[in-house]
């Protein structure tokens, strides 16, 4: 009998050990819990395609998330992107990531980073119906795309005003990672106006949304959306050291986005207006310098001649404090603001010079400093070849006694680099064919197939100089 109980009273203490060793070193397990919600659709004011503004709210006010993220979860999808080819080769090559439906007739907005390595894209909604999308057009410059795929009546967000989101709101992030279904995360406005460098185009705008919802892989070109179910941001970015989630997720804001995928949607290539001007952030030293009474603004370094700013009188030295009366307290910032207009548009420059703050109005230009609106056409031949162009000044044209066409940048690994060319290079001719201006470059191109020779001078060095390439 006394056997018995030791044999039992081991048992006991075994078991026991055994459960609390097994709690110590068994790792939690991954558990989805799916809840059935009847979806509810907020009503259609988007600004994009009904030509009505979004309401202007201040902030978003209730902490429950229901209702938000069923208006939400419907509208965001799957994207897989593929080279093509056989069933092998295009699953290797397959990337995927979420988009955004904002219009019942199939729009979607993502990533482009999500779609840019693709020629065949394939879109999941959320009810597991699958389409074949038509890829509208990009524009790395902010990391954005533009899908379409053909069908009516779809489920969509409706943009919310990222510009009245408030640090320490409430925000959900909706993804549609690996044909998971729509994951949604809960979060606030970490903060706003940030820049973390991951966007290599010389034209690149970073102004992101920084939140604390969890965004991970297969979540970009998924939906940023407030506690009223809009859309306020596109998630993009997140910063880590083991490659997951760590706490600092970035989004595009909604009012830069509708503007970038409107233009992709009526002209194919995104209308960029510019100031004119190279800019710096405002340091302790600078302030003291130029007498401000805060550390604050964007500091002009440089007026381009004949740009918009020269024309409206700023100068050298000048601090930007704002844009159409919207603050404008870093580089980041002012960039958003700025990247909301096309050639051609009037802003309103709130500045500070020698200490007494100013405004003046300008009249935005293009990167060939005119107010035309960029032709995708034309667009397309000059980011082919590999290089961006502008028309001379009259000012130019007096001092070089030359009339022509001057090189203002030159991509990596493009025709253009091959030839070793410089920039500054002016182009006054074309097959020994004289060009004063961009147009005519492009009708001495064109569809041109051969032999492309390219005549011009420099304005530091003397003599002419050729360059040859084969299209």
């Amino acid at each position: 009998m006394k056997t018995f109980w030791i044999a039992l009273i081991a048992s006991m203490l075994s078991a026991i050990f055994a459960v609390g060793l097994y709690r110590m070193i068994d790792t939690p397990k991954e558990v989805i819990i799916k809840e059935t919600i009847p979806a509810r659709y907020t009503n259609y004011t988007d600004e994009l395609l009904s030509g009505k503004s979004p309401r202007r709210y201040i902030s978003s006010s209730p902490t429950n998330f229901i209702a938000a993220a069923s208006n939400a979860t419907p509208a965001v999808v799957n994207i897989k992107s593929s080279k093509g080819g056989d069933y092998f080769w295009e699953s290797l090559s397959a990337s995927t990531g979420s988009g955004v439906i904002i219009s019942p007739n199939g729009y979607i907005v993502t990533n482009n980073h999500v779609i840019e390595e693709g020629k065949v894209f394939r879109v999941t909604l959320h009810d597991k119906r699958e389409f074949n999308a038509k890829l509208v057009g990009t524009d790395p410059s902010t990391d954005l795309a533009l899908l379409k795929i053909n069908s009516a009546e779809l489920p969509f967000l409706p943009f919310g005003n990222s510009d009245s989101l408030q640090t320490g709101e409430w925000v959900l992030a909706v993804g549609n990672p690996f044909n998971l279904e729509s994951t949604v995360t809960a979060g606030i406005v970490s903060a706003k106006g940030r820049n973390i460098s991951i966007l290599e185009d010389a034209y690149s705008i970073e102004s992101f949304i920084q939140t604390d919802a969890a965004v991970n892989p297969g979540n970009s070109g998924g939906a940023l959306v407030n506690t009223n179910g809009e859309l306020i941001g596109i998630n993009t970015a997140i910063i880590t050291r083991s490659g997951k989630y760590e706490g600092y997720s970035f989004a595009i804001p909604a009012d830069l986005v509708k503007k970038v995928i409107r233009d992709i949607r009526d002209f194919g290539v995104v209308q960029r207006g510019i100031l004119g001007v190279s800019i710096a952030a405002v340091t302790d030293n600078t302030a003291k310098k130029l007498n401000l009474k805060n550390v604050e603004g964007v500091l002009i370094t440089k007026v381009t001649e004949s740009g918009g700013a020269a024309d409206a009188g700023m100068k050298e030295d000048d601090v930007v404090i704002s844009i159409n009366n919207v603050s404008t307290s870093t580089m980041p910032e002012l960039q958003e603001q700025v990247a909301r207009y096309r050639p051609g548009n009037k802003i309103k420059v709130g500045f500070i010079r020698s200490g007494v703050k100013k405004t003046t109005t300008i009249v935005l230009k293009n990167r060939g400093n005119t107010t035309e609106l960029v032709n995708a056409r034309k667009g397309k031949v000059l980011e082919d070849l590999g290089f961006e162009l502008r028309n001379l000044t009259k000012a130019e044209q007096k001092r070089l006694q030359t009339t022509g066409v001057y090189v203002k940048s030159i991509y990596k690994n493009s025709l253009i680099e091959e030839t070793n060319m410089e920039l500054g290079f002016i182009i006054t001719s074309i097959n020994e064919r004289q060009v004063e201006s961009i147009d005519e470059v492009l009708a001495a191109i064109g569809n041109k197939n051969g032999l492309v020779m390219l005549g011009g001078v420099y304005e530091e060095y003397d003599g002419e100089y050729y360059y040859e390439f084969r299209r």
